[in-house]
C-alpha cells in the first residue's frame, strides 16, 4: 500500500480506539472517528451489490439453523474450514467491508508497531461478519493488527434506567455456572439435549471449572456443575440478586430468524417446566427463558409487575456460549439476549454470531479426537476472569489463528473460534 501523508492517530501512549458505525440504507455507510479526535474521521459508502455477493458467501460458509443437516455440509466442505477458500473469503470481506481511509490508518499504526482498538457496531445485515479474520493483505489479518470489540447501542447502555454493575466493584462476587442443564421433556440425544456430553472428570470444563471457590451452585465436585436438574428461572433470579462477579452460560440458544422482526423471542434453555411463567411458549413439559422475560419481568403477567432487570439483574461480565447467541444483532431493534443482559447491567457480554459445531459433531464428522469446544468454553471463561477480557480473547483467537495457518484441519478453523464476538458499553 502506497501512502502518502500520514494519517495514523496520533500515538500519545494510550490505546488508539476507533469508534466504527454501519448503517443499512440500500448501500451501507460507513464513519469512524478516532477517540480523543488524534486523527481525521473518516465517512465510507459500501456499494450494496459488493456487499450483497460477499455476505452471501459468509452465509454459504456458517451453519443454517433453519437447516439442521447443514453443520455435516459447513464443517465438511464450507469455505471456513477449506484453507485456500476461508482465505479467499477473508480477502473478500476485507476488500468490501474495510474503507479504504480506516485501512490506510490501520497500515500506518501497523508499521510503527502499535495496536488500536477497533469497536465495531455493525448494521444488521453485517452482524454476522467475523471482523477479526479479515485480511487486508494475503498474509494479514485484522486481530494481527488490531484488538476487535463490537459497539452496544447507544439506545441500550445509555438508557436512563440502566444501572450498570462494574467489574472493579464486582470482581470478588461469586460466578454463576450454568453449564449444559437439562431441559425438562428432552433426552441428552436429542435437539435439545447435551452440549458437552455425558460428564467425567476429565472433561476440560470440569478441570477449568474447579479452581474457583466462589462457584454457584456451590458443589463438592466440579461434575455436579453439568446436566443440572436445578437450575431454573427462579434459581438464576436468587443468584443473580444476590451478588455475581460473572455469568457463564453453555447451552443452548433458539434465535428468531431476523425476517421476522422479533428479536425478543429469543430463547435461553433452562430446567424451566412449562409451568413456569413467562412470556415464551412452552415447548413440551419445558418453557424457556426469553429475551422478553429479562426485559420485561413479570410486566403484564403481575398486578404489581417487577422489571426484568430486578428480576435477573446481570453482572459485569456475561458469556453466553450458544448457537447463535448474539443473533438480536442481526435485528433492526436489537432486543434479544445480549441486549437484554447489557440492559440488565452487564458491561460486556461475549456471544456467539451463529450456530456452534459441538465435539460430539467434531467427532462424527471430522477425524479430531480433541475438544476444540470445550477449549473455547474455557478460553472465554479465562477472559472473563481476567482484568483484560477483550484483549485476552483476542490473544487466544490469534493462537487459534496461528494453528490454522500452521495447520488446516477442521478442528483449528475459524468456523469455531471466529463465532465469539464481545459486545461492550
Amino acid at each position: 500500500m502506497s501512502i502518502r501523508p500520514s494519517t495514523a492517530p496520533e500515538y500519545t501512549g494510550a490505546t488508539p480506539t476507533a469508534l466504527i458505525r454501519m448503517a443499512d440504507a440500500g448501500d451501507v455507510y460507513v464513519s469512524w472517528r478516532w477517540v480523543g479526535e488524534t486523527a481525521a474521521r473518516g465517512v465510507a459508502v459500501l456499494p450494496r451489490d459488493q456487499v450483497r455477493v460477499v455476505l452471501r458467501r459468509l452465509a454459504d460458509a456458517v451453519p443454517d439453523p433453519a437447516r439442521p443437516d447443514d453443520l455435516r455440509r459447513v464443517l465438511t466442505e464450507g469455505a471456513l474450514v477449506d484453507p485456500v477458500a476461508e482465505v479467499a473469503l477473508a480477502q473478500a470481506l476485507s476488500r468490501t467491508l474495510l474503507p479504504y481511509g480506516l485501512a490506510v490508518q490501520l497500515y500506518e499504526l501497523s508499521q510503527r508497531g502499535i495496536r488500536p482498538h477497533l469497536r465495531i457496531q455493525p448494521s444488521p445485515r453485517l452482524a454476522q461478519v467475523p471482523w477479526e479474520i479479515i485480511a487486508p493483505d494475503p498474509d494479514v489479518r485484522l486481530i494481527d493488527i488490531a484488538d476487535v470489540s463490537l459497539l452496544a447501542p447507544v439506545s441500550v447502555v445509555r438508557a436512563p434506567e440502566r444501572i450498570a454493575h462494574r467489574w472493579n466493584d464486582t470482581k470478588d462476587l461469586p460466578v454463576v455456572a450454568v453449564l449444559d442443564p437439562r431441559v425438562p421433556g428432552f433426552r441428552a440425544d436429542s435437539e435439545l439435549g447435551s452440549v458437552l456430553g455425558r460428564p467425567n472428570a476429565d472433561m476440560p470444563v470440569a478441570h477449568h471449572f474447579s479452581r474457583y471457590d466462589r462457584l454457584l451452585p456451590a458443589v463438592a465436585d466440579p461434575v455436579e456443575l453439568l446436566r443440572r436438574t436445578d437450575i431454573d428461572r427462579t434459581w438464576l433470579s436468587a443468584a443473580l440478586r444476590a451478588g455475581a462477579s460473572r455469568l457463564v452460560y453453555v447451552g443452548h440458544v433458539t434465535a428468531p430468524a431476523p425476517e421476522s422482526g422479533e428479536s425478543e423471542h429469543a430463547e435461553l434453555h433452562l430446567c424451566c417446566t412449562a409451568e413456569a411463567r413467562g412470556f415464551a411458549a412452552s415447548n413440551r413439559t419445558h418453557r424457556p427463558l426469553s429475551a422478553k422475560d429479562l426485559l420485561l419481568g413479570t410486566y403484564t403477567l403481575d398486578s404489581t409487575p417487577v422489571p426484568g432487570r430486578e428480576l435477573w439483574p446481570m453482572p459485569s461480565r456475561v458469556a453466553l456460549i450458544a448457537c447463535e447467541s448474539g443473533g438480536d444483532l442481526r435485528f433492526t431493534e436489537a432486543l434479544g439476549l445480549t441486549t437484554a443482559a447489557l440492559s440488565a447491567g452487564a458491561e460486556l457480554v461475549t456471544a456467539t454470531r451463529w450456530s456452534l459445531p459441538t465435539d460430539h459433531a467434531f467427532h462424527t464428522l471430522t477425524p479430531t479426537t480433541t475438544l476444540p469446544l470445550q477449549a473455547a468454553i474455557c478460553a472465554v471463561d479465562t477472559a472473563h476472569d481476567s482484568p483484560t477480557p477483550v484483549p485476552t480473547l483476542l490473544a487466544w483467537q490469534r493462537t487459534r489463528l496461528a494453528a490454522w495457518r500452521d495447520s488446516p484441519i477442521p478442528e483449528n478453523s475459524p468456523l469455531l473460534w471466529s463465532a465469539f464476538a464481545t459486545v461492550s458499553d
